[in-house]
């Protein structure tokens, strides 16, 4: 019962939230998207979370779900990028979930040393890895070969309707998973209600900051629906407003800054990581994140409260 939890935590851990409710919840996201989506999903955290035990990372780390988050996450990857139905890609993922332990370990490390999170970039750094290797094994890769660069989007004759709007809104939260469903979405957005309306109405905030960025600087509408300027926006908003950062009306605007930053930095990411499809994953998210976070130390005003990390916004699930 006590792993379970654990895992579930793991999950809730992908938006900052160590809640096995939110947890439970994104699992049915991943789930109504796909059986392989949510095997795969849940199978990652199972595995993250059982290695860190069994390699003795600190107990409360296990506990409040920080070993779950990132292999929940390669596992999902290797789902969407890959063959989901070959035995094969069974053990890309069982590799990866394994490997993405170590790494997190290191980025810890490594940044620990000036005072920041690792966030999401073990699970950018192994599933850009998988994705740059798959060309290369014809039993797991899906088809052709490297991308070309994209080209220039034109402008759209129309703004977006109301239709794609609401759309793109509830997608943004499931591009989180990476999945573009927006009844997927919709669950994981549950699961953020259910941390408390303090977590969601910054998450619905920074997710309307990156789709109206994106809108100002020309996306067309049909991409727009599709979440894709959202999602990086949503979690840069979660991590500056009141996780990483005491949550305040300054906080609260800079961390919109910083969401709107992540949304206008995208594309950068997506042209960079063109030849391995354009996955551009949540780097933009954990760059900018990382960025506004080193920075802050320069704004008394930002970090006057103190010096460490702010309360987490949702309270976690009781101790057993």
């Amino acid at each position: 019962m006590q792993f379970a939890l654990r895992v579930l935590r793991g999950l809730g851990q992908v938006t900052f939230v160590p809640r096995a409710l939110t947890g439970a919840l994104f699992v049915v996201a991943l789930f109504a998207a796909g059986w392989e989506y949510g095997l795969y999903g849940l199978g990652g955290a199972v595995v993250g979370t059982g290695i860190a035990a069994l390699l003795g990372v600190e107990r409360e780390r296990v506990t409040q779900g920080l070993e779950g988050f990132n292999s929940c996450l390669v596992g999902v990857s290797c789902a969407v990028f890959l063959r989901p139905e070959r035995p094969a890609t069974v053990l890309v993922a069982l590799l990866g979930c394994a490997v993405v332990t170590v790494v997190t370990a290191a980025a810890g490390r490594a940044l620990d040393t000036f005072g920041l999170p690792a966030l999401t970039l073990p699970f950018c750094a192994v599933a850009s890895a998988v994705a740059l290797a798959a060309p290369a094994f014809p039993r797991v890769w899906t088809g052709g070969g490297l991308a070309a660069l994209p080209g220039p989007v034109e402008l759209g004759a129309q703004g977006p309707g109301p239709a794609e709007l609401a759309q793109g809104f509830l997608a943004g939260f499931g591009q989180i998973f990476l999945m573009p469903q927006w009844y997927v979405g919709a669950f994981v957005f549950a699961g953020l209600l259910a941390a408390g309306p303090r977590v969601a109405g910054v998450a619905a905030l920074g997710n309307l900051v990156g789709m109206v960025t994106a809108g100002l600087l020309g996306t067309p509408a049909e991409r727009l629906a599709e979440g894709t300027s959202g999602y990086n926006a949503i979690l840069v908003a979660l991590a500056l407003g009141g996780v990483f950062l005491e949550f305040g009306p300054r906080t609260l605007v800079y961390a919109l800054a910083g969401a709107a930053a992540s949304t206008a930095f995208a594309p950068a990411l997506g042209a960079l990581t063109a030849p391995a499809g354009g996955h551009a994953l949540t780097w933009p998210f954990v760059l900018v994140t990382l960025a506004f976070l080193a920075a802050a130390r320069s704004f008394p005003k930002l970090t006057e409260r103190g010096s460490g990390p702010a309360p987490a916004q949702a309270d976690p699930d009781p101790q057993p």
